[in-house]
């Protein structure tokens, strides 16, 4: 048996999901090598995304943009039901340290904010009553619990600009501090020059010998 046959045997024992929830979780797990509650919260928030919206996921187009509150494996969860990816710029992280996601419909401007209802963790028990930890009960639980007890969805107006974060392909600037390349309309200008976010002071490092 191969390294990734006995990886499988052991993740899958896990997954108890019906379709098609449980395909993407079997794409998720392989992803990381390893299945665990916030993949299954992702990918349920996703596929509870697309039924809200009225949209087919996962998507093969850009319709749906996705704001995640956490980075890890509930981040890949949400990507394998959505189709949202960081790498297509269809999904941004917004580091709130939660366990969380807006979901937006491109075209209708049209929003949700799904999050874990307050008791999911306690309502797991009840749900996975057999569970060797509290751990493989929230595993077990989250794929078998109806949506309405699992999760909580609000509709959100956002305070960004959608279009301005997805911005155009080929539009690129250079930096007249550093004489790096901006890409994607993220410069700025400042007293005349044009800056890139760090020259501006709005970096998230900083250079010592400047």
């Amino acid at each position: 048996m191969t390294v990734n046959e006995q990886f499988d045997a052991a993740s899958l024992q896990w997954l108890v999901a019906p379709e098609p929830l449980r395909e993407l979780l079997r794409r998720s797990s392989a992803m990381h090598r390893h299945l665990c509650p916030r993949q299954v919260l992702g990918a349920r928030m996703g596929i509870y995304a697309g039924e809200l919206l009225g949209l087919a996921l996962p998507q093969t187009n850009k319709r749906l943009y996705v704001f995640v509150e956490t980075d890890g494996c509930f981040a890949d969860g949400v990507s394998v039901a959505t189709g949202c990816w960081l790498g297509r710029r269809t999904m941004r992280l917004v580091d709130e340290g939660k366990v969380a996601a807006t979901f937006v419909d491109s075209q209708t401007g049209q929003a949700v904010r799904i999050t874990p209802r307050p008791d999911s963790r306690e309502q797991a028990r009840r749900f996975a009553p057999d569970a060797r930890s509290r751990w493989h009960a929230y595993l077990i639980a989250y794929q078998l619990m109806p949506v309405t007890d699992l999760l909580a969805a609000q509709p959100v107006t956002l305070t960004v600009d959608l279009k301005a974060i997805i911005s155009r392909n080929g539009i690129r600037t250079v930096c007249d501090c550093c004489g790096e390349e901006i890409i994607n309309a993220r410069e700025v200008v400042r007293n005349g020059q044009t800056l890139c976010r760090t020259c501006a002071g709005d970096g998230y490092y900083r250079i010592e010998n400047r």
